[in-house]
């Protein structure tokens, strides 16, 4: 019997029309918190994003997802009862149980089996990853991989001090959106490598916690804080990853950086960007730039970035793409797909 190889048969992603420029941004909490002195162009000049996406009121993970996949679902003409197997992969969630997958399942129709994995801002890529692996063993033909971001929904809009804006300015840099990958069963290799590392000691680097979860029956009721970045934890525990996570599938395949037709990276502020794509050998002119116009989209940045080369024509069908994950946590990883 030949092999079953997968390959990923489309993309297509969901960024609501309304926007919030960051001087915006800066307007909206320089008004709520009226007896601060913020200071003007931080978030500008720490990340590079110019503007970033707004779910309308009332939206949820789950409906960001839907939206992404149904226009998948309808760009291929797949029905939704075709699809064998849902994994959501999004960052935020519906509710803690059940799945957001079952959520996302029941709004476009599906009866298939599903999950979640939530692995930060790797979601997507560790969903392809096991898409591959069920459809090379022949327990599902057809996967939809799909994640609905909806980070606006944490930003904190009264502050303490100067000092606590700057601990939480990270949480301004995100993004909403909804992505969806369909990743099937194919004669011909699609999925040509996958590879994953973590540096888990260095997990508090960046957290989005649960305030007051806890067993305790007078405590009060759990919240959610905003994300906070210790850039210094960060530093160290990307110090400590081991990045042959890049390299060796590249070696294995016997590729180079300048064989692929774009390189997606995943995006949380420019200049980190471009320092990465320093220290890993990234061409800058193979990758494919959405933190300014579009925010940091947690795990939809790289269906995000794939979707608009597609579109632009960056990327045809046989071209090479390699998706490279970064992630809290901290953890690396990256798939290479033959588009």
């Amino acid at each position: 019997m030949d092999p079953i190889h997968s390959r990923l048969a489309g993309v297509a992603v969901h960024l609501p029309e309304t926007t919030l420029t960051t001087a915006e941004l800066e307007d909206r909490l320089a008004a709520r918190n009226p007896g601060l002195d913020l200071p003007r162009g931080v978030i500008h000049s720490m990340s590079g994003v110019r503007r970033r996406h707004v779910a309308e009121p009332g939206e949820k993970p789950s409906d960001l997802a839907a939206y992404a996949a149904r226009r998948l679902l309808d760009d291929l003409d797949v029905p939704a009862h075709d699809v064998d197997l849902l994994i959501y992969a999004g960052v935020t969630i519906d509710v803690i149980e059940p799945a957001t997958g079952n959520v996302v399942a029941a709004k476009i129709g599906a009866g298939c089996p599903v999950f979640d994995v939530r692995s930060a801002c790797n979601g997507v890529l560790n969903a392809i990853q096991l898409a591959d692996l069920f459809i090379a063993a022949g327990r599902h033909r057809r996967v939809l991989v799909c994640c609905g971001e909806l980070p606006s929904a944490f930003m904190p809009w009264t502050l303490a001090d100067a000092d606590e804006y700057m601990t939480v300015a990270a949480a301004y840099t995100a993004s909403d959106a909804g992505a969806a990958v369909l990743v099937e069963a194919s004669a011909e290799p699609g999925v040509l490598a996958h590879r994953f590392a973590a540096c888990s000691t260095a997990w508090e680097a960046t957290t989005v916690a649960l305030q007051n979860l806890t067993s305790d029956p007078d405590a009060p009721w759990p919240s959610i804080r905003p994300l906070v970045v210790n850039g210094i934890r960060l530093v160290h525990g990307l110090e400590r990853i081991d990045y042959s996570v890049y390299r060796k599938p590249l070696t294995d395949l016997g590729l180079t950086w300048d064989d692929f037709a774009a390189v997606c990276v995943h995006q949380a502020s420019l200049p980190a960007l471009w320092r990465f794509c320093d220290h890993v050998g990234i061409p800058k002119g193979k990758v494919v730039v959405t933190i300014a116009q579009h925010g940091n989209l947690v795990a939809a940045s790289l269906p995000v970035q794939l979707a608009q080369a597609v579109a632009a024509g960056l990327v045809r069908r046989g071209d090479l793409v390699a998706l490279v994950g970064l992630a809290g946590g901290v953890g690396a990883g990256m798939v290479v797909v033959r588009w």
